[in-house]
């Protein structure tokens, strides 16, 4: 290939990325932290485990473990407030749903881009540019959901990715 078709087919890769990204971005917009833990949370002076719960955190000790009955007294226990633990917790619930969503959106079109680079494309620079690009939508939106994966979908993606990357290889290299 010249260096003409490479410079090509990466600029293809990389902006065929940049618009997907894009657009996910502008149409499906991410969660934001604040939505779920405002900032206002950080201002509030809790120095109980009551006002903790109270305020949707959760009371870390520090020191050796109080009983229980000196939280019923009301006594003052050492130790700090984790304010954000609920509205933590809502937020990561939720911003893994969009990844998920977000997963699911670029492996579509990367399969789309891979296919047409497959079958449509006949210039070569362009398909090239195409198959590596799709290939790259989909490695994006699995490592955005990597974490939150399930180890039988983590097997599973990896194993359709390989026989597609296989399959692309005998399309390509066999032509």
């Amino acid at each position: 290939m010249k260096f003409k078709q490479i410079a090509l087919a990466i600029g293809i890769v990389i902006l065929l990325n940049v618009f997907f990204n894009y657009g996910i971005f502008t149409f499906y917009k991410s969660p934001e932290y604040t939505q779920f833990c405002p900032e206002t949370l950080y201002s509030k002076n809790i120095q109980t485990e009551k006002e903790c719960t109270d305020a949707g955190g959760l009371w870390h000790y520090s020191g050796p473990e109080v009983p229980k009955t000196a939280t019923a007294t009301g006594a003052v226990i050492m130790g700090y407030c984790d304010v954000t633990y609920k509205c933590n917790k809502e937020y990561t619930a939720v911003k893994e749903v969009y990844d998920r969503n977000v997963f699911v959106i670029l492996t579509i079109l990367g399969i789309i881009t891979l296919i047409l680079g497959l079958t449509v494309i006949s210039v070569d620079a362009v398909a090239n540019g195409f198959l590596f690009g799709g290939i790259l939508s989909i490695l994006v939106g699995v490592i955005r959901y990597w974490s939150a994966m399930d180890d039988y979908l983590r097997f599973i993606i990896s194993g359709v990715a390989l026989i597609l990357l296989i399959y692309v290889g005998y399309k390509k290299i066999n032509k």
